[in-house]
């Protein structure tokens, strides 16, 4: 049973998610009309119980009152007269009788019957008097939660002629149950404070989560490797707690990056100098010993000038803007002899000379293994889609996500004539992954490589 019933929560949950508002502020804007609503109602109840209190009451004082009244008048007349005074302080809702018997035949039991009791012997010590409320539903149908209030008080007169006499009063009135309001008024108040309140709530909500949107923005940014966006420290204590501890995270990286970079540069700077040493001192040796030296000392300054590249290429320092992927990718194809397969217009928020590093370093990786290289541009999902197909040989599939790491090639030779120094793809990657992109690549069903590129637009 429980699990027919999870398929229905589930839909339910996302009905609710589809119409609840979004942003933090419709949500607390929504919030807040419903409870106005809800503690209108609730005063319209409490406020409509207490005026219906209060015309009982009023009703149950006035029969009293009339009836307090009628008794020194009636015992006063002769029999003939009584009769006659009785049908004049009837009216359509009052009957008022002179009769043998009393028309309550029992001691009050309700509370409000016992109190009506203990004012009429208040006004009337000294007499023999009952009195009951009685509630009862309509005899004609209607409403089930209005009940007829109905009112009967009997007074033995104190007459010396004839048998015992009784004054007997029954008034009649409603009580309705629910609420009696005028609708157009309470729609109106309550129109007019929903406005009033949600109008404030929005300006003040709005104005407060202004800053979490900001903040927002600045983590996207951040997350593209823009390390010099800082957020305003405004607002409540919380908000500006929040945006310096974001501000002095983005320092902190900002230094960590700065001297990672310094490091791997100065390494490959200071391999230049004893790799230079020693090449002028191989070349001093016969051409038989020398020339094995020289070709290792050739692979180690390429491999010190690929971490200086790899510095270069990671660095933040080039200011953030819009990149035409387009025309960046039409001149990488030209420069390098690469075909344009698909080109949409599509621009990026990116580094101009980070980005064309990256695709660069791709499209060489292609040319330099496959000979050729084919290049797609193309929107999906909000991301702008780059992808580099060439026919090589591919590469085996356990060793796809090993190639972005440093100094890994596609071959185990380490010849210079084969390939560089496994630098190339580990710096697209990091390019890539500052700019709030991804990168992967695959082997294509048809032959070849097939490497693909998603930013952010």
């Amino acid at each position: 049973m429980g699990r027919r019933l999870c398929p229905g929560r589930r839909r339910g949950k996302l009905m609710i998610g589809r119409v609840l508002p979004k942003g933090l502020a419709g949500r607390f804007t929504l919030l807040l009309a419903g409870a106005l609503i809800a503690a209108n109602l609730a005063a319209l109840a409490i406020l409509s119980l207490e005026r219906l209190r209060m015309d009982r009451e009023a009703m149950e004082t006035r029969e009293m009152e009339r009836i307090v009244s009628l008794v020194p008048a009636i015992e006063a007349v002769d029999p003939a007269a009584r009769m006659a005074i009785a049908r004049d302080a009837s009216t359509r809702r009052t009957r008022v009788s002179v009769d043998p018997e009393p028309a309550v035949k029992d001691p009050p039991t309700g509370p409000r019957s016992r109190a009506l009791t203990d004012d009429l012997a208040e006004a009337l010590p000294g007499r023999a008097l009952r009195a009951a409320i009685l509630q009862r539903p309509p005899r004609h149908g209607g409403p089930s939660d209005v009940r007829f209030v109905t009112v009967v008080i009997s007074i033995r007169l104190d007459v010396p002629d004839g048998p015992p006499q009784w004054l007997n009063l029954v008034a009649q009135g409603s009580g309705p149950q629910r609420p009696r309001i005028d609708d157009d008024l309470f729609l109106l108040l309550l129109s007019l404070s929903l406005v009033a309140v949600l109008g404030v709530s929005w300006l003040f909500l709005n104005r407060l989560t202004r800053p979490l949107t900001g903040l927002a923005e600045a983590t996207r940014a951040a997350g593209r490797g823009d390390r010099s966006v800082r957020v305003p420290e405004t607002g409540p204590t919380e908000l500006r707690d929040t945006a310096a501890a974001f501000n002095d995270m983005q320092d902190q990286i900002a230094r960590f990056d700065a001297e990672r970079l310094r490091t791997i540069a100065a390494l490959g700077h200071d391999l230049r100098t004893p790799i230079t040493s020693l090449r002028i001192r191989a070349e001093l040796l016969d051409e038989d010993e020398a020339g094995p030296m020289i070709r290792t000392l050739d692979e180690m300054t390429v491999m010190a000038d690929g971490l200086i590249a790899y510095a270069k290429g990671s660095g933040d320092s080039e200011e953030v803007r819009q990149v035409d992927l387009g025309e960046l990718l039409t001149r990488l194809a030209t420069d390098r002899g690469a075909e344009i397969v698909a080109l949409d217009a599509l621009e990026v928020p990116g580094r101009p000379v980070a980005l064309g590093r990256a695709f660069g370093n791709l499209v060489d990786n292609a040319m330099r293994y496959a000979g050729a290289a084919r290049i797609g541009l193309d929107r999906r999902d909000g991301f702008a889609e780059i992808t580099i197909d060439d026919d090589g040989p591919g590469i085996a599939p356990d060793r796809l996500e090993a190639m972005f790491e440093p100094f890994v090639r596609g071959e185990d030779s380490r010849s210079l004539d084969t390939g560089g120094a496994g630098l190339g793809l580990s710096i697209a990657r990091n390019i890539v992954v500052a700019h709030g992109g991804t990168i992967a690549m695959k082997n294509r069903q048809t032959g070849g490589l097939r490497v693909t590129v998603s930013l952010p637009l």
